[in-house]
């Protein structure tokens, strides 16, 4: 018995060791935290195990790094001008999203030495601007055909701001308010910013789910509708964090949403059981919805955004299916539409184009094809609507999709006879070869060069965001401790169990004594 009181003595006093040798270590601060200071904080933290990650995953087109020191005066003086600048780019509230990912990397902190060293960091603060997927090169100085540069005028949030407009052509102001002085480009003329729209894609199903929850839309009469567009999405979202999230949900569904859960003995459990639940699984991932749009980002806080979102939504799923599943997808969204699209007009009108289709759909080309001519239906009735009551987006005004300069081949030679989607003189063959590279390659583009869709890292990565945030930084010599000390359990454990083997040998029960 001493043997194992002076094992246990010394397992408690390593522990003991390891508690105070973390507990005087730096926490790493919340993002949006501060660590206690101001909880005002725009620019986001990073260190050596989420840099890469995050910046290979962000939706921003720049990214700017400010490598400081938290012992440093001038780097402490320096900080309410940087987020300044951070407040019109970064967070859900942000004045100008999904531009410039603004962050900061503690060099004092032991964790991210090998960091600070990879861009050669020489003083406090230094501040890097370039593309984000670019960072994880480093820098060095003098360094040819490098696309990071550090910044040489950043000592107040003025000349900050003034270096980045000159960069990206804006004419950004510190005093800007939300949906004042943007710069939206029109989505018009350059195929290629589709691509934006894949984290419009993920935050428009997280909202829809998120819609469904907080007005209590499940119900016995809804729930195969619900059911079935989830199956949708597990095969064909095309973001395969939305997969995973949709996969879980399913998997788990007969679980916290039962047949019997409408029975007359159980009306109070769908309200609170369900949102619980469904709001634990994050549907599109911990980091959706980020509260902001990309490609769907209007000029005015209520255009656009998530009704932009869903029927992005729609169409990459109708590019995405095959044909014996066409008549499936026609029926899975009609339903979801109708039964969980809250605006009760829309819904309506929705069901009712729904409703005109007499025979089955047997080729996704056929169903693709439908919704994106009821989509042109939906824009020229609302044409209509906003021109007469003002209330449309004046930068985003609806028009017959897609326009010439978007898809030439789309239209026959002798061009539109009328305004009006009937009255184009369509190729539909070109129409559809347009939709299958608009909403189907071109929408994962962003995604496919980051590796995204190809493998599960983007979920890890961004949990590391969330965890590393939160976590005590461990020395060396704490995590060797508690390497000894799990030995000496081991060690420990082993000694017992050669007792209790001993044990039971010697006293075995009387009817076992001769088996």
């Amino acid at each position: 018995m001493s043997h194992v009181y002076w094992i246990l003595i010394l397992n408690l006093w390593i522990l003991k060791a390891t508690s105070l040798q973390s507990g005087s270590r730096t926490v790493l601060r919340e993002i949006g935290s501060g660590g206690g200071s101001d909880p005002k904080d725009y620019g986001v933290e990073l260190n050596a195990t989420n840099f890469d990650g995050v910046l290979k995953d962000t939706p921003a087109t720049y990214a700017i790094v400010e490598f400081f020191a938290h012992w440093c005066p001038a780097c402490r003086n320096y900080k309410p001008h940087y987020e300044k600048v951070a407040r019109l780019f970064n967070g859900p509230d942000a004045v100008h999203p999904g531009i410039i990912l603004m962050t900061r990397v503690d060099c004092a902190l032991k964790i991210n030495t090998g960091l600070c060293d990879k861009f050669s960091v020489s003083h406090y603060p230094m501040l890097f601007w370039g593309p984000p997927t670019k960072f994880s090169t480093g820098w060095k100085p003098n360094q040819e055909k490098s696309e990071i540069r550090e910044i040489d005028n950043w000592r107040t949030a003025e000349l900050l701001l003034n270096w980045i407009n000159k960069q990206i052509g804006s004419s950004y102001g510190l005093d800007d308010k939300k949906f004042e002085n943007e710069q939206l480009p029109s989505n018009i003329s350059d195929p290629g910013q589709i691509a934006q729209a894949i984290y419009d894609v993920e935050e428009a199903t997280a909202t829809a789910f998120d819609i469904i929850l907080e007005q209590k839309m499940t119900k016995s009469k809804t729930r195969a509708s619900l059911i079935k567009f989830l199956q949708l999405l597990v095969a064909h979202h095309p973001s395969q964090r939305c997969r995973k999230g949709s996969a879980e949900v399913l998997v788990n569904f007969d679980e916290f949403c039962p047949l019997d859960m409408w029975s007359s003995d159980k009306h109070d459990v769908p309200t609170s059981n369900l949102k619980e639940v469904l709001h634990d699984f994050q549907i599109c991932g911990k980091e959706v919805p980020r509260g902001y749009w990309m490609f769907c980002r209007g000029s005015r806080n209520e255009t656009r955004g998530f009704s932009c979102g869903l029927w992005v939504l729609m169409h990459s799923l109708s590019v995405r299916i095959e044909d014996g599943e066409s008549q499936f997808a026609f029926t899975s969204i009609c339903d979801f539409i109708h039964n969980f699209f809250i605006c009760e007009e829309c819904r309506q009108h929705f069901y009712e184009m729904c409703s005109r289709v007499t025979s089955p759909f047997k080729k996704s080309r056929d169903f693709a094809l439908w919704l994106w001519s009821a989509h042109n239906e939906v824009n020229e009735r609302l044409m209509k609507e906003e021109a007469s009551l003002k209330t449309g987006d004046p930068k985003f005004p609806k028009i017959i999709w897609p326009p010439k300069q978007l898809c030439p081949s789309c239209y026959h030679l002798q061009g539109p006879k009328d305004k009006g989607t009937n009255q184009i003189d369509w190729d539909q063959n070109e129409v559809f070869k347009f939709l299958m590279s608009y909403y189907g390659n071109t929408l994962i583009s962003l995604y496919k060069g980051k590796d995204v869709l190809a493998d599960g890292r983007t979920n890890a990565t961004l949990d590391d965001l969330v965890t590393s945030t939160n976590a005590v930084v461990v020395p060396i010599g704490a995590a060797f401790a508690i390497a000894i000390a799990s030995c000496m359990f081991g060690a420990l454990a082993c000694y017992w169990r050669s007792r209790q083997k001993s044990r039971k040998y010697y006293h075995q029960p009387y009817y076992l004594k001769n088996i």
